[in-house]
């Protein structure tokens, strides 16, 4: 089985858990925070929603660099638009690992901000960690919220309590 088809299959199913979890985010809380430290749910469930395009700068490139990057966090007021966002990126990243090689899967990456290099892998392990394992880090994350917030949530591997 080529890479491309194993990722896929992860993505696919990280991105049905994914969904469930932000079909859940209420926008009448996006400006709530659990401390002042932390993200806002509105700013995390976003954040969450971008995540998928991470494999196009994965597989399209050979290092990101935030330094150079013209970065602008997308404004997003309502459910639908946070739906829309996430659709698009899963959509786009399923749609980037179609036809990607083993050969470039195995290629090195980098991510770095100008002269500081955080880490370089090749890039099967950046889509692993910090896309997928990325994703299920900040999902879970949201549930915590959710459940701050008296919000049910969702199960992702099996049932939660508000299941039950």
């Amino acid at each position: 089985m080529a890479l491309n088809h194993s990722l896929s299959a992860e993505l696919e199913q990280e991105g049905a858990n994914t969904r469930k979890m932000l079909e859940r985010v209420p926008a009448e809380h996006f400006d709530w925070k659990p401390h002042e430290k932390s993200f806002s749910l509105g700013r995390l469930a976003t954040h969450v929603a971008e995540l998928p395009s991470w494999v196009g700068y994965t597989v399209k490139a050979d290092e990101l660099d935030f330094g150079t990057m013209d970065y602008k966090a997308p404004t997003i007021n309502n459910s639908s638009d946070l739906m829309q966002l996430f659709e698009e990126n899963l959509a786009k990243a399923k749609e980037d690992l179609r036809d990607v090689s083993d050969e470039t899967l195995m290629k090195n990456w980098t991510l770095r901000n100008k002269d500081n290099v955080y880490f370089t892998m090749p890039k099967i392990a950046v889509l692993r960690s910090m896309v997928l394992n990325h994703i299920v880090h900040h999902r879970a994350q949201l549930s915590v919220y959710l459940r701050l917030l008296n919000i049910p949530v969702p199960g992702m591997y099996g049932p939660t309590a508000d299941e039950r």
